[in-house]
């Protein structure tokens, strides 16, 4: 830290000198008097080539607190905020004027950007809600004509269903509000997203079906013919989905419990909300239409125009999309050799995506997290690029016993006489593969640096005074004051002695009152010319004291580092190579040992990230299959069902692994979501198919005329317009996680539920429940004739 060394030293020369003796020679300890390893301060470099670095690594360890909410946490928040704004306002444009560039990060960084990353693209969410509403209020009314478009829109119905969907989200997130259970960012962006794709359907059906009734009938014949029609498909998806959630909500992982829990409730309240509230709300519109008011403004009423009205009302005639689903879209599936092609098509790539899903990578890469402006993109992107060693690797040991009785010590350090298979000696060998282990090099161990320490042979570090204490080395104070040359020749530490003599140790080691002695001194020793062992600032804090006084560590640790980890795989590796290496050491040496990283608390949930989706997945689907079996009493209708929603899953995961997608709590989330809106695809369509009567292609092409279009225009374009607006969202995630994904999600679900779900019913269906209410019908006429 003194420009004038450098020059005194010998430049360049002596800097290439001490990258090679850091650890040996006095001119080449850092400014606290420590060996610094190059490696860990210095970038850009090949091999052990240090002089060829072009860049350079400055770290402030800042004390932190287990308790959130302690001043020592708070302060240490604070400092970091005000390193960020200092690095920010003064330093960068300093280091930029140089043409250097810097780059910067805090521990509190990640969490900092996150929560203005979760803010920068409010605009564009509430964008794509208030599309989707608008196509809802007119995609509800009737066909447009313009002499009565007026009266026969039916916007006031459709902005009443979203606040009554709105409604049933708030009141979810207020119910686990009060009971404790915190809401995420997923869950305020995905909930009303799925609650809006699940109650947007159920009003298009509920409207479309009370408009096919007989306008002779009165209103509430209507309504009840209309509900019983579709009611209990409606009942069938809502039940499948609550379930399919509620069950969900026990899986470990909390980003997926807590969605499932919220969105379970949401679904539930919406479907109760659609079958009360909503159906009244129909009832209001029918009769506001059928006495001519303005939609909107139903105070103002309108002059009926004689048989032009009459005519409106009588003849109503189907919507553009309904006549689509009836006149072009049911006969070309019903074509046999269409069929064939259709089913060729969606299972060879339903076996190309269950290939193509093992290529799916676990992970969150966190440029995409953040957004695209944030200064931590710059630092992740120079830290892979210039950085020739890993975070700090720490291997914690619990409960050390260091009694002379205890064989832990020789079981745990590496100099003289220590066990060849210790926990140091084969971190040692571990980091001589580091492709394999992750580890970069042997660890510093405060055990081995104390031993040595308090060795007889370092006559310079370990001596107490004649009363009995501490005596620091003769180049410290008090033995020597700064301005004194030569030190300690006739000063106050003339007098001091080893602490040791060899016949004083037991197999040369402390014995155990020795180690609880001085232990403490060896700690707060700093280290210097006459003796570099001192493990202040070294090793302050890879100690526990407390209660060490019983002759048990509760815990410390030995500190090395992980290579270089630039993707996310070699984090998620890194872990896992990590934990395995621990467990293993655990078994042998018979002490609990584990290993920790600032970087593993982020990855932890990678390690089985794919066997918390698949139960996740697999629960749903068993739900879902439970339900349609239950009310349905049809296990056939249920199969086919079971299998169109897996084969939805399998063709999104293969998606997902076409556009790199990787796998984390975000597309679980989607994962689980999407199963939710595949029922809607499939369940109103197999009911329908169920209570129409004629051969299976008259019974595919009725179910497709009759709940095709309400589905279509329910799911697939209020999802699809609503969708479009998110590709312009400032933040990587949205597009790579709710627009691509979400946009992948609404083509596959239309496809297997309005083109492949109609063929196999129209091949493999089950039987209609109309022809046997028919042949009940039939039969009892003779019955009675017989009778009588």
């Amino acid at each position: 830290m003194d420009p004038e060394n450098y020059d005194s030293y010998g430049g360049i020369e002596h800097a290439e000198y001490c990258f090679q003796h850091y650890a040996s020679s006095d001119t080449c300890l850092s400014a606290f008097k420590a060996p610094l390893d190059p490696s860990t301060v210095l970038g850009g470099f090949s091999g052990n080539n240090y002089s060829e670095a072009s860049a350079f690594i400055i770290t402030y360890p800042v004390n932190n607190a287990i308790d959130e909410t302690s001043k020592e946490n708070r302060k240490a928040v604070a400092w970091e905020k005000a390193f960020i704004q200092l690095a920010k306002e003064e330093l960068l444009p300093m280091v930029q004027s140089s043409n250097l560039t810097l780059s910067f990060s805090s521990e509190s960084s990640l969490e900092e950007e996150l929560k203005r990353e979760s803010t920068a693209d409010v605009v564009t969410i509430v964008a794509s809600y208030l599309v989707m509403f608008a196509y809802i209020s007119v995609a509800l009314g009737d066909t447009p004509r313009f002499s009565s478009f007026y009266v026969s829109s039916k916007v006031l119905l459709g902005l009443s269903g979203v606040i009554l969907v709105m409604l049933s989200v708030l009141g979810s997130v207020g119910f686990f509000s009060a009971i404790g259970v915190k809401s995420t960012l997923i869950i305020m962006e995905v909930i009303p997203f799925l609650v809006l794709a699940v109650g947007v359907d159920n009003m298009c059906i509920l409207v479309n079906a009370v408009k096919r009734q007989p306008t002779e009938l009165v209103l509430e014949t209507r309504i009840s013919n209309a509900l019983v029609e579709v009611g209990p498909s409606i009942t069938l998806a809502s039940l499948s989905e609550f379930l399919a959630f509620a069950v969900g909500s026990f899986i470990p992982m909390p980003a997926c419990r807590v969605f499932s829990m919220f969105a379970a409730l949401a679904v539930l309240l919406d479907f109760f909300l659609q079958v009360t509230a909503f159906v009244a709300l129909i009832v209001f519109d029918c009769l506001r239409a059928e006495d001519n008011r303005i939609d909107c403004f139903p105070c103002i009423k309108i002059p009926s125009s004689g048989g032009e009205s009459d005519e409106g009302i009588n003849q109503r005639s189907p919507g553009l999309l309904a006549r689509y689903m009836k006149e072009v879209h049911a006969p070309i599936l019903g074509l046999w050799g269409v069929k064939m092609v259709v089913v060729s098509v969606f299972l060879a790539f339903t076996v190309a995506s269950i290939a193509l899903s093992t290529r799916i990578e676990a992970g969150l890469e966190q440029q995409i997290v953040l957004p695209r402006d944030s200064y931590l993109q710059g630092y992740f992107d120079n830290t892979t690029e210039y950085l020739r060693v890993g975070p700090p690797l720490y291997f914690v040991v619990k409960d050390y016993n260091y009694s002379s009785e205890s064989r832990h010590t020789n079981q745990l350090c590496s100099i003289s006489q220590c066990d060849s298979n210790s926990l140091l000696n084969e971190i040692s060998r571990a980091s001589s593969i580091p492709e394999l282990s992750y580890i970069a090099k042997p660890a510093a161990s405060w055990l081995d640096d104390f031993l040595v320490w308090t060795s007889p042979e370092a006559f310079g570090c370990c001596r107490k005074f004649v009363n009995g204490t501490y005596c620091p080395p003769d180049d410290q104070p008090p033995c020597c004051s700064p301005d004194e040359e030569p030190c300690g020749v006739n000063g106050v530490c003339k007098d001091c002695t080893t602490c040791f003599r060899h016949s004083d140790l037991v197999n040369n080691r402390p014995s155990t009152e020795q180690f609880r002695e001085k232990l403490p001194w060896f700690l707060n020793a700093l280290p210097s010319a006459d003796c570099a062992k001192g493990g202040h600032g070294a090793y302050s804090t890879s100690v526990d004291l407390n209660g060490y006084e019983s002759g048990i560590i509760q815990a410390s640790e030995f500190r090395t580092f992980h290579t270089p980890l630039n993707k996310q795989g070699d984090y998620v590796n890194s872990l896992r190579a990590a934990r395995e290496f621990s467990s293993r050491m655990s078994d042998t040496l018979k002490i609990n040992i584990f290993p920790y990283s600032v970087f593993y608390i982020f990855f932890e949930q990678y390690l089985d990230i794919w066997r918390v989706a698949l139960i996740n997945i697999a629960v749903a689907l068993g739900a879902i299959f439970i339900v349609c079996l239950l009310m349905t009493s049809s296990l056939w209708s249920s199969a086919i069902i079971l299998v169109v929603l897996v084969m939805i899953v399998i063709d999104l995961l293969g998606v997902m692994a076409i556009l790199g997608i990787q796998l984390n709590a975000v597309s679980v989330v989607n994962l689980i979501m999407s199963i939710g809106i595949a029922v809607e695809f499939c369940v109103h369509l197999v009911h329908a198919f169920l209570v129409s009567h004629g051969n299976r292609n008259q019974r595919s092409q009725k179910a497709l005329s009759t709940m095709g279009a309400s589905v279509f225009s329910g799911i697939t374009l209020t999802k699809l317009v609503g969708v479009i607006v998110l590709c312009f969202a400032r933040s990587e995630i949205f597009v790579v996680y709710y627009f691509q994904m979400y946009l992948a999600l609404v083509i596959i679900g239309f496809l297997h539920g309005l083109v492949f779900l109609p063929v196999i019913l129209s091949l493999f269906g089950p039987p209609s429940r109309h022809i046997i209410i028919e042949k009940q019908q039939a039969d009892e006429p003779s019955t009675s004739s017989n009778l009588s």
